[in-house]
């Protein structure tokens, strides 16, 4: 980081790449950090904040960083990410894991959505290790994001990883573009669905699903 002079006695920060070498997100380099902290210097000048001022000196790398922790996803492999984790068990019933937390970014307004993501299977030859599955959740979460494909993106994932009979994923979710801003609902969610295989053409299976994860009618909406 180097400090310019702005002519009135304050100093600016210019960004370079060598600010940015500890990030540990490789795809995202260096290089487009510095480029990151540099455009929301701009943003803060263009939105008549003064960048030098010391609550917003740092704000710009900080940003930067910040955006290469919750954009994460786009560089974690699947692969590497389940490690071997499939194991052969002779279990053929529903496996539920239900209130997994996310945090995720909407595309249009790169405000925050978070939530909860609800993850069913039901095993063909092998299942997942258990932390396997809110994993998976996050490395889509962590992208630039509707909630609609991220429920879809969870769902095929897992379809693909395991080859189960079917996969049902459920997404409840708050959206900030639509809480703090334009029709400010505080109370407002989005409740999304995916479901493969058995759990789209059998309604017994996905009626079993929907019970175990609408205890208390917390979810009023069925699918």
């Amino acid at each position: 980081m180097n400090r310019e002079n702005a002519g009135n006695g304050n100093h600016i920060q210019v960004y370079d790449a060598a600010d940015f070498q500890e990030s540990g997100h490789d795809a995202y380099t260096a290089q487009h950090q510095a480029n990151v902290a540099a455009a929301v210097r701009a943003m803060l000048q263009n939105l008549v904040q003064d960048p030098t001022r010391q609550g917003l000196r740092r704000t710009p790398e900080r940003v930067a960083k910040m955006y290469a922790e919750l954009l994460a996803g786009y560089h974690t492999n699947l692969n590497e990410l389940i490690n071997g984790a499939l194991f052969d068990v002779a279990y053929d019933e529903m496996i539920v894991v239900r209130d997994i937390s996310f945090y995720s970014l909407c595309e249009h307004h790169l405000l925050p959505f978070f939530g909860l993501a609800h993850v069913a299977y039901i095993p063909g030859k092998q299942v997942i290790g258990l932390s396997k599955l809110p994993r998976i959740v996050e490395m889509y979460a962590r992208r630039l994001q509707v909630q609609e494909r991220l429920t879809q993106e969870i769902a095929d994932a897992i379809t693909a990883i395991l080859d189960p009979a079917g996969v049902a994923v459920v997404i409840e979710g708050s959206h900030l573009c639509a809480i703090m801003r334009g029709i400010k609902q505080e109370q407002s969610r989005m409740i999304t669905s995916a479901m493969r295989g058995t759990f789209k053409s059998c309604e017994k299976t996905r009626a079993e699903f929907m019970a175990h994860i609408n205890h208390g009618n917390r979810l009023r909406t069925a699918f």
